[in-house]
């Protein structure tokens, strides 16, 4: 898909001013990595008088049906062939939106370090977007873009040219033209009205799109004609979310009629009763479930094999039900760092007694982790080769048998919920692979046929309806000792 903004300019105001404004240099050709594939920023013409970015965003049509889990366009389900033929690679969408909030993050924000005049000055510019899909015609494109004060030409591309009869697709070729616009108000229309014209999005619309939407639309959506059209199509018809962000604009378009602030219009409550809640860090809901998870097999004795920088080991020092807590990793340097953060030097005698660290490897046997309550393999496994799982799967399973183990992994199907990650990248450089909630299943099961223990399986982190948890957990009890099951 692509998109051109183009610029006029004079010799004391150069068109090439649109460089610092995009915060790309016009005699360079950058590509970016966004969540589906690869933008391209390059400049067909760039002097003094006139000057031309392209965007040029090439989509990964696999990894799209890969991250979208056998959904089509808007999340629906769709035929098999369609997830592969269809018009994402190739018309603007929420993907050239992602994109424009990405490649020229600064340029929306009006930030400009270099040359910080340059932002708030309007200029002439000209948009053209070869194919953009609307749901309601060109009309709907002159009532979106219009009342912005955008002059606009949509014209509908026909199905075929060779057959006239068959009529016109529902895309359109849009030019936008304005004598005087900022460049960072019109990167925000296009943000905004390209998903709300396709009428879909290729993520998952959660509540701070509230905040993005609102972010975006300052200054011209509370007093938008369409305005209702517009939050509802952006948030994918989500009402909940639909009347926040209704709710939250008209106290925009109060405080503007009455020439105040919003805070002064929405003051039922006094500031300092307020609270806003943050959500917990996944982290840390990994750290609070595998805590439960202890509590209710009874360990006291605790092994976190790859405790890593010693986080869990910290969390688990605070309960003194665990009355030893051996952390081992085969890092030194995260040893240390473990170290520092559980200020073991300074530590008190009966607390240090608790708590101990062990450098070694999962891959061998060790003989010092035989006789525990309890093993933590919190997020070890995927940083792990496939063909030396099964060495692991013996150290812990085989070798040490603790009465309970815990895994929790990645889930891979849940990336897709994150806008922000990369297409076919996996959560974190150094994993190996990540696996589905299938797939972790079948590989827990058998381990646990193995060698003699039970498994179930815990979410943790939002139980998605549609693509389950961000982590997922394994527990494991032991049910048959290792005497009965050699005989």
């Amino acid at each position: 898909m692509f998109l051109t903004l183009t610029t006029t300019g004079t010799p004391e105001r150069p068109a090439t001013d649109l460089g610092f404004l995009l915060h790309k240099h016009p005699e360079k050709a950058q590509a970016f990595s966004t969540s589906y594939g690869t933008a391209h920023v390059l400049y067909p013409e760039a002097d003094a008088e006139r000057c031309t970015a392209a965007l040029l965003l090439e989509v990964d049509a696999v990894a799209l049906v890969r991250r979208g889990k056998s959904k089509g366009r808007g999340g629906a389900p769709d035929a098999a062939l369609a997830q592969y033929v269809n018009d994402r690679p190739y018309a603007a969408s929420s993907l050239l939106a992602v994109a424009l909030s990405g490649v020229f993050s600064s340029a929306m924000r009006g930030v400009c370090q270099a040359r910080p005049e340059l932002p708030s000055t309007p200029r002439p510019l000209r948009i053209e977007v070869p194919a953009l899909p609307a749901r309601g015609g060109p009309a709907l494109v002159r009532a979106l873009f219009e009342p912005l004060g955008w002059t606009v030409t949509a014209e509908p591309v026909p199905l075929d040219t060779e057959f006239p009869a068959w009529g016109d697709s529902r895309y359109v070729r849009l030019e936008l033209e304005s004598a005087d616009r900022t460049v960072a108000e019109a990167l925000r229309h296009l943000y905004v009205l390209l998903p709300v014209l396709d009428d879909a999005k290729h993520y998952w619309v959660s509540p701070d799109e509230v905040d993005k939407l609102l972010r975006a639309g300052e200054g011209w959506l509370a007093g938008h004609p369409e305005q209702k059209l517009i939050t509802s199509r952006y948030l994918s018809r989500r009402w909940s979310l639909t009347r926040q962000a209704t709710e939250r604009l008209e106290l925009v378009r109060l405080a503007e009629t009455d020439d105040s602030e919003v805070e002064e219009i929405d003051n039922a409550v006094e500031a300092e009763t307020e609270t806003e809640e943050r959500p917990t860090p996944l982290a840390v809901r990994r750290r609070e479930a595998i805590t439960a998870a202890l509590k209710a097999s009874g360990a006291a004795r605790v092994l976190d094999l790859g405790c890593g920088q010693g986080q869990l080991v910290q969390a688990l020092l605070k309960d003194p039900a665990f009355t030893e807590i051996v952390g081992l990793d085969v890092s030194m340097r995260a040893l240390t760092i473990a170290s520092r953060r559980l200020k073991l030097d300074r530590m008190g005698e009966r607390q240090a007694a608790r708590v101990q660290l062990l450098q070694g490897s999962l891959a061998y046997t060790d003989r010092r982790l035989k006789g525990y309550d309890a093993a933590v393999l919190s997020e070890v496994i995927e940083h792990l080769d496939l063909p030396r799982l099964p060495a692991l799967e013996y150290a812990v399973f085989g070798s040490a048998r603790p009465r309970t183990v815990l895994v929790t992994t990645p889930n891979v199907e849940y990336n897709v919920r994150w806008e922000s990650l990369p297409a076919g990248h996996v959560r974190h450089g150094d994993h190996r692979f990540e696996w589905t909630r299938a797939e972790f299943r079948a590989w827990a099961e058998a381990v646990a046929a193995r060698h003699g223990y039970d498994v179930g399986f815990e979410p943790v982190g939002p139980d998605d309806p549609e693509v389950g948890p961000p982590t997922q957990m394994a527990v494991f009890t032991l049910t048959t000792p290792k005497e009965a099951k050699a005989a």
